[in-house]
Formats: structure tokens, C-alpha cells, sequence
């Protein structure tokens, strides 16, 4: 049966309608600026930490090519930023097929420069070759001098289009001085024939939170790449406030093994392996320590890969099979079942892995390189770390024995813990039903707007519970100070009902049990008192988070609130002040008042109702929140291990050096 409609049909466009008109082409580097985040991350302060670190790793390449021994960073006052080094100098001879100077298309066009061929750069951090162009890019302005062949040689940028040709702008022979800007102490033509300069302001169209460089960030990448490219001289310059370090290590990442493993009780010297394949070379430093945290490191080139890859798969099999291998020869393990696992290596150790290879081969996943994807480096770094720790154990034997103990006692407590991991997350543990009876859920079911705050006491707790939003806050109040984390496994630190409570609200489970798929909540917040106490129990779940559920931070998941630490009342009009700042600042824009404010100091969560924890620390709309992140995990991880660890000298040192910096409330 057909039916018949008197609503007037929709008109089809005619296929005509979609014409060359509607393809829009991106020009030159048009595509950097319109999706800058594809090429350098992100457009936060890391994004131009990334793009210091792109102009860096260029020429830390001329120094892996053999051709550099000094680079020098300089954070002007101005916020830019000149790199120089003294290898060839980008060439400015121009491309027959362009008819333009090599220069400017390295700096203009994507996907230009010497890493595509292997005759200029054996081995890079950079991939693509769009390193320099992306930071010309998102610069709004850069200059780069090229000292090369007796002559001097400029080009200058705005927003990644030339302001002129490459043009010649001095000569560099027998000692002849030429006004070259920001040229490093001691440069002449006596002794350094070539050199590349470029400065850069980041654009702030493009990084608008700030373009104002983080020092310690900055010093943390040189610094890393001076253990990585031994020999080389890294000079860091910061102008704004007189700041001048230089790093030179001749060790290599035996050094920084060594500086890893810095206040902690090491139980053999490091082991260094080095082998090279074909246009390839693995170096892997390795040293246990006698803590239960594992530190692991992994570079490709310059590059640091956070997310790993095929070279730290490789890795980490060569290790486990080596030690199980060496095991049964000497018949401490009899039986397949007694076998070591990956997990239970992976205990008190401390690795760097560094690979390098070939610009050309190089296969990462994505601009940002946080993650090497070649197959064949899985195989070679296996098989020489393989290859080395046999005959390493077989020449060491006291040494193997140590590590051989130190992997058997891991394994025993890892045992131990999944004993008592079982009995406390068991089948159908993190059902509704079986939920900490302390735990005030919230009615959500869907963790992506769901949160929990994590509170300091039965009083704090009874007034969030109060004044949250039951639709998606969840109150999970502890009593007194859980336990001291950092150097406990994970059997004893079930045996804690604070933290089992915690693992069991959180629902994603713990260790080789974890689930991430079943976190409940993502956003986990740290609710404490401002008072030391209140710190004290915040470091410890920092700590417990941080060695046990490093899930949770590494993926955004982790909040600490700020409750106000004033009340002001002026008049009728109540304010609330989150620092000393906030609170002179409210002070001073209503001291012609006639009447006194009255202030009162917030020793603790408790001393607020309901309404007043709600609208100041728990409203989305009012709240302040910090989110915990790890910028860098050698540093953190010495933190952790120096504070919270067992060795007293490092701590005392640590505390006389930064005690006039603290902020005693009395």
C-alpha cells in the first residue's frame, strides 16, 4: 500500500554544489598555526617548552654527527629564547629545485632538512623535519645567523614568513669582529669557524596562558641531554634573574644511574652494555638499589620516550629471562613454577635504555615522540642485553647472587600480596553492597562526572557529607594517618583498612589487579586541614598514590582542594581569602570601611558548616583545585625516596638547606 503525504519534500542540493571551492589548501606553514597542538602537544607552557627543546635537540644533532662541542641556551629578559651551537651552520646555498637558500626552506617549508638523508645526519632526535619550521611557525618573530665559509649569513621571521631573502651581513676570518647579537663569550673566528644562531619569541596569539619559560624545566631537558651526549658542553644562561649553569658529564647514562640512584642504598655498581648493529647502537645502564620503587628511563637519540616502546619491551624481557636463566644454572630455581616474572624484576630497579639510530628509520608515534614503534630495535635490544647480563653474571657471581636475592624476595612479597589482595578485592568485592560502610557514595554511575574527596576526619567528613552534591560527589572520610607507604609492599599496605578502604571505593583494584576501565571516580580529591597535621596526611597519600596507584596521577585523575584560609567579615559582606596575598589584597581595597573587618584563621575543615565547606571548596563554580602531575619523574621519585624513605642524612641535609624557606604557622 502506498500513502500519500501532503508535507512538501526537502530539496536535494544538486552534486554540482560541491566544488573546488569548498577545498581549502593550507599554505606553507598555515597548518602548524591552525593545529599547532598536532605538532608540538600542546599550546600550554609545555608547548614552548617543547619548541626550546626542538631548536636544542638541532644542535644536539650536529654534536651526534660529530660536528658540535658547545651549545649554549640564553632565556632573555624579553621571554625569547637564542640557541647556538658551533657545528657546520644550516646551509645557505640554494636548492636548484627551489631556486631558494637551503635556509630559508628549512625554516619555511614542512618537512625539510638534512635528516632525510643519512649522509647529513646519521643520527637525530628529529624525525620529520619540521623541528625548526614549527617553531618559526609559532614564534611571532625568529632570527637565525649561519657563521659559515669565512662569512656571516641572516634571515629574519614573522610568524614563519621571511621578513627578507638570506642575505650576507659580515665577514668571519683572521680575527675580523662583526656585530653579531647574542654571540657567546669567546667566539672569534680564530677558534670557532661555523656556527648556527637563532633566537625566537613565542607567538602569544598561539600560547596564550604564557610564553615565560619554566628555568628548572628547561635545566631538567639540558641537563638530561648532557648525560645522553657525553663530551658536549651545555652552557644555560637565564638573563632574567642572572641564573648560569653549565653541564658536562663524561660518564654517560652510567652517570645518570648514578644520579637516580642518589640517597638510596645500591647493592651492586652499574652494569653498562653497549653493542652496535648496522647503523644502530643500544647502551643500557642498570643498578638495584635496595628499595621496592622501580625508576626506568628511555631515550631514543635525544629524545626522551616517557611512554616507552619496542626498546624497553626488548629490555625488559632480555632482563627477566637473563636472571631466570641464571637461576637454573646455579639451581636456585628447580622448577618452572619458581620462575621470576617481569613484575617481580622490576623491584628496587634503576635502567636507563638509549638507543641510537638513524634519523631515516625512525618510526615514533606522533611529533611529540613519546613512544618508539620500530620492530627490529624490539629484537636488538633484547638480544644485546641478553648477550651481556650472561656473561655479566658468569664473571660476577657475588653481584648476580645479590640481584638473584634481591628478585626472590620481590617475588616472595608480590605472592604475599596477591594472597592478601585476593582475600580483600575478591569476586563481586566492589559490587554497590560491598562498599566501605564509611563511604557516603554519590548517586552517579558515570565515572566521567563522578568525584571523591578524600577528607581528614569524622568531622570534616560529616560536614561534606552535608554539603556536597549527592548527584556526584562521594565522601570518603579517614581517621587519623594512614601508613607511611614509600618503602612498604603491597601485602602490608592491604593489612591498612584506611587504604583498603580507599582501593575498594575507587573500584579499579590495585597492582597486577588493576582495572582502569573500572575507576569509579575520575576526579580523586586530597581534602585536608591547612595545618601541618593536614600536610603531613596529604604527603602520605601523595605517597601511596604515587608508588601504588600511579594510574591515578599519570592520567589526570588526582585533585588536592584548597579550603580557604581566612573568613572576613566586613560589615554584612563575608569574604574568604585562599592565601595571605588574597587577604591583605581584600583588606586594602575596603580599608576606607568604616567598620572592622573581622578575621578569623581556618585551622581545619571541621571548624566550617556545611554551607560554608560547600560554597568555598566543593561548589565547580567557587572551588579551587590543584591537579597533581609529574613533570619529572627522576626528580619526583628523588623527592619521594629522600622525604619519605628510611635514610636520615639526605632528609637533615634536605630540611637545614630549606628550612629559613618555611612557613610556620604558631
Amino acid at each position: 500500500m502506498v500513502r500519500h503525504s501532503s508535507k512538501k519534500a526537502t530539496k536535494i542540493p544538486p552534486k554540482s554544489s560541491y566544488t573546488g571551492k569548498q577545498i581549502v589548501v593550507l599554505e606553507g606553514l598555515e597548518p602548524v598555526r591552525k593545529r599547532p597542538a598536532m605538532y608540538i602537544g600542546s599550546t600550554d607552557i609545555k608547548g614552548v617548552h617543547h619548541c626550546i627543546t626542538e631548536v636544542v635537540d638541532n644542535s644536539v644533532d650536529e654534536a651526534l654527527a660529530g660536528f658540535a662541542n658547545n651549545v649554549f641556551i640564553t632565556l632573555h629578559k624579553d621571554d625569547s629564547v637564542t640557541v647556538v651551537d658551533d657545528g657546520r651552520g644550516i646551509p645557505i646555498d640554494p636548492i636548484p629545485k627551489y631556486k631558494t637558500s637551503a635556509l630559508e626552506i628549512v625554516m619555511t617549508k614542512l618537512h625539510a632538512g638534512g635528516k632525510f638523508d643519512s649522509r647529513a645526519y646519521k643520527i637525530s632526535g628529529g624525525l620529520h623535519g619540521v623541528g625548526a619550521s614549527v617553531v618559526n611557525a609559532l614564534s611571532s618573530w625568529m632570527k637565525v645567523t649561519v657563521i659559515r665559509d669565512g662569512k656571516v649569513w641572516q634571515q629574519e621571521y614573522q610568524r614563519g614568513k621571511p621578513l627578507y631573502k638570506v642575505k650576507e651581513v659580515g665577514v668571519w676570518k683572521n680575527g675580523q669582529k662583526t656585530n653579531i647579537e647574542n654571540l657567546p663569550p669567546g667566539f672569534s673566528s680564530d677558534t670557532i669557524p661555523s656556527a648556527t644562531i637563532s633566537s625566537f619569541l613565542a607567538d602569544k596569539e598561539i600560547f596564550k596562558d604564557t610564553i615565560a619559560c619554566d628555568y628548572d624545566t628547561i635545566r631538567k631537558q639540558i641537563k638530561e641531554r648532557a648525560y645522553l651526549v657525553p663530551k658536549l658542553y651545555f652552557h644555560l644562561l637565564d638573563e632574567r634573574d642572572g641564573k648560569k649553569e653549565n653541564f658536562y658529564f663524561e660518564g654517560g647514562i652510567v652517570s645518570l644511574v648514578e644520579t637516580l640512584n642518589h640517597n638510596k642504598q645500591i647493592i651492586h655498581d652499574p652494569i653498562f652494555i653497549q653493542k652496535s648493529v648496522d647503523s644502530a647502537e643500544v647502551q643500557v645502564a642498570i643498578q638495584y638499589n635496595d628499595g621496592v620503587s622501580e625508576n626506568v628511563e628511555s631515550y631514543v637519540n635525544v629524545i626522551n620516550t616517557v611512554e616507552g616502546g619496542t626498546h624497553l619491551t626488548g629490555f625488559r624481557m632480555a632482563l627477566t629471562r637473563s636472571i631466570n636463566d641464571y637461576g637454573k644454572k646455579i639451581e636456585a630455581i628447580k622448577e618452572e613454577k619458581d620462575a621470576i616474572s617481569g613484575e617481580d624484576t622490576k623491584e628496587g630497579l634503576t635502567a636507563v635504555v638509549f638507543v641510537k639510530m638513524s634519523s631515516q628509520n625512525l618510526q615514533f608515534e606522533g611529533q611529540t615522540k613519546a613512544k618508539l614503534g620500530n620492530a627490529e630495535i624490539q629484537t636488538m635490544v633484547q638480544t644485546a642485553v641478553n648477550e651481556a647480563l650472561d656473561m655479566y653474571f658468569e664473571e660476577h657471581p657475588s653481584e648476580a647472587r645479590r640481584i638473584l636475592e634481591k628478585v626472590f624476595l620481590a617475588a616472595k612479597a608480590r605472592l604475599a600480596a596477591k594472597a592478601a589482595r585476593d582475600a580483600i578485592i575478591r569476586k563481586g568485592a566492589l559490587d554497590g553492597a560491598s562498599l566501605p560502610g564509611k563511604l557516603a557514595d554519590c548517586q552517579s554511575r558515570n565515572p566521567a562526572e563522578s568525584e571523591i574527596y578524600i577528607v581528614e576526619g569524622d568531622s570534616a567528613g560529616g560536614s561534606a557529607k552535608q554539603g556536597r552534591d549527592r548527584k556526584f560527589q562521594a565522601i570518603l572520610p579517614l581517621r587519623g594517618k594512614i601508613l607511611n607507604t614509600e618503602r612498604a609492599r603491597l601485602d602490608r599496605v592491604l593489612e591498612f583498612v584506611e587504604i583498603k578502604d580507599l582501593v575498594i571505593a575507587l573500584g579499579m583494584g590495585i597492582s597486577e589487579s588493576l582495572t582502569p576501565e573500572k575507576l569509579r571516580y575520575h576526579r580523586i580529591i586530597i581534602m585536608t586541614d591547612a595545618d601541618v597535621d593536614g600536610e603531613h596526611i596529604r604527603t602520605l597519600l601523595l605517597t601511596f598514590f604515587y608508588r601504588h596507584l600511579h594510574y591515578v596521577i599519570q592520567n589526570g585523575h588526582l585533585y588536592i582542594a584548597q579550603p580557604p584560609l581566612y573568613k572576613i567579615a566586613i560589615g554584612k559582606e563575608l569574604f574568604y581569602a585562599y592565601s595571605d596575598e588574597q587577604k591583605e589584597r581584600i583588606l586594602a581595597e575596603h580599608k576606607n570601611v568604616k567598620i572592622a573587618p573581622v578575621i578569623q584563621r581556618y585551622k581545619g575543615l571541621g571548624e566550617m558548616n556545611p554551607e560554608q565547606l560547600w560554597e568555598t571548596t566543593m561548589n565547580p563554580a567557587n572551588r579551587v583545585l590543584k591537579q597533581v602531575l609529574i613533570e619529572d619523574a627522576a626528580a619526583t621519585d628523588e623527592v619521594f625516596s629522600m622525604l619519605m624513605g628510611d635514610e636520615v642524612p639526605p632528609r637533615k641535609r634536605f630540611i637545614q638547606t630549606h628550612a629559613k624557606a618555611a612557613i610556620l604557622d604558631v
